[in-house]
């Protein structure tokens, strides 16, 4: 998930008004690991960050990193057997101290919690329930290292706020359910779809959806009248079609090993590379994905990181295999890029997100350049300019507009929340 930012409202900032106004809705927005979980308390009057954090370790010792509006900063160790004990540690955080920020946990009118498989099942955000947790549950198979972690996160909040806060799940692959039969449907054998629901899922989604959604804004247009290509790169980065207002196709698949090369994952290769890997160095099952999901990428092409910024800097120095694995990037973006302008017939713009897509002047200006064959043209002074702003970087002239949108996929979370909540 992203950053976000703190936004400030003075006139709210820190007061005891502030948590007894019922009308003043504040939304906890989870994102749960296995042993980690982030959080933010969004003010949803101003969607104004009041505090935000994350909780490290969990089950294999402890650590907090909690930061207020007001600069305020607390790192410490502390046990955390589980997420119950983690999310304890937040709400004495949030409510006690100086730098309390509301004043006691039933000042949090609701949850929102990111979850990221909700298979075919889930089409939008839902109000968690033991009916919506068992349907994620079947879906875990499909997303083992999420799903579980996601279902411990919901558990533990039922058991550690007032059960009296609703709570609300936002599927990272909800967004591409709008995805059409001849863009999900492998070309495997039928049968894998009907007995074990494989296809294409796409991930991300709450990214995709905010800042395209957020570019119609910024356009003066209606997204109903838009085609946008979103490339949300970061160490995990997807791209997708987004065609009025609708995912159309995405580079994720099953899993989000799929697509463009990320900083571990090797993204879309001939399948036979790994079988044919997997024969001559007699690895497992096990052993291949570990390979291809922590061991490829921009880190097994460069050899030196899997953090762009480290593998740059090698590449500036003359590393041969860093620059490739910075060509490698740029070139499987730009091929989608276009790719997906073709699928949709037509594209009105082209935005970048996610940390390496809203910072990395350079992927973006290798992306985009050599493309004016359809109607895209950088500026490479405002690309320079505007790093890690929202701003277009596209020239006067260019007919398809480049921009920069930095995502917030909480802000999204706690949108969806509310929305389900005030129903």
């Amino acid at each position: 998930m992203g950053e976000g930012c703190f936004r400030f409202a003075s006139s709210l900032a820190g007061t005891n008004e502030q948590t007894e106004v019922k009308s003043i809705m504040n939304i906890l927005v989870i994102n749960a690991g296995s042993s980690s979980l982030k959080y933010q308390l969004i003010d949803m009057t101003t969607e104004a960050v009041l505090a935000k954090g994350l909780c490290e370790k969990i089950g294999i010792g402890g650590n907090i990193t909690h930061k207020t509006q007001d600069g305020y900063k607390d790192e410490h160790a502390v046990d955390f057997p589980t997420h119950a004990e983690a999310f304890e540690e937040v709400v004495r955080l949030l409510t006690t101290g100086d730098h309390a920020v509301i004043k006691d946990a039933s000042a949090i009118g609701a949850i929102g919690h990111r979850v990221v498989q909700g298979g075919t099942k889930f089409s939008a955000s839902a109000l968690v329930s033991e009916d919506m947790i068992a349907a994620a549950e079947e879906f875990s198979d499909l997303a083992p290292l999420h799903n579980p972690a996601c279902i411990a996160g919901i558990r533990a909040c039922q058991k550690v706020f007032p059960k009296d806060i609703p709570q609300v799940a936002v599927f990272d692959t909800a967004f591409h359910q709008t995805m059409p039969e001849k863009a999900y449907i492998y070309p495997v054998p039928y049968e894998y779809y009907e007995k074990y629901s494989v296809r294409k899922y796409g991930f991300h989604g709450t990214s995709h959806r905010y800042v395209s959604a957020r570019l119609a804004q910024l356009m003066g247009k209606p997204i109903e009248e838009l085609k946008i290509v979103t490339c949300h790169l970061g160490n995990g980065s997807s791209i997708a079609a987004v065609d009025h207002g609708k995912s159309v196709d995405t580079t994720m698949g099953l899993t989000p090993l799929d697509g463009v090369i990320m900083g571990t994952r090797c993204g879309s290769i001939d399948p036979s590379v790994a079988t044919y890997i997997a024969e001559k160095e007699g690895m497992t099952i096990a052993e291949l994905n570990n390979m291809m999901n922590k061991k490829s990428g921009v880190l097994g092409v460069s050899g030196v990181s899997s953090d762009n910024r480290d593998v740059s800097a090698a590449a500036a120095s003359g590393n041969h295999r860093a620059q490739l694995a910075l060509d490698i990037q740029k070139y499987e973006i730009k091929k989608y890029v276009a790719a997906f302008a073709a699928a949709m017939g037509g594209v009105d713009a082209v935005l970048f997100t996610g940390g390496i897509g809203e910072n990395d002047q350079n992927v973006r200006l290798g992306v985009c350049s050599d493309m004016e064959f359809m109607g895209i043209k950088i500026d490479p002074e405002l690309n320079a300019k505007f790093s890690g702003q929202e701003h277009e970087i596209s020239t006067p002239d260019s007919k398809v507009k480049v921009w920069i949108v930095p995502t917030n996929e909480e802000l999204m979370i706690a949108r969806d929340t509310l929305e389900i909540v005030s129903k």
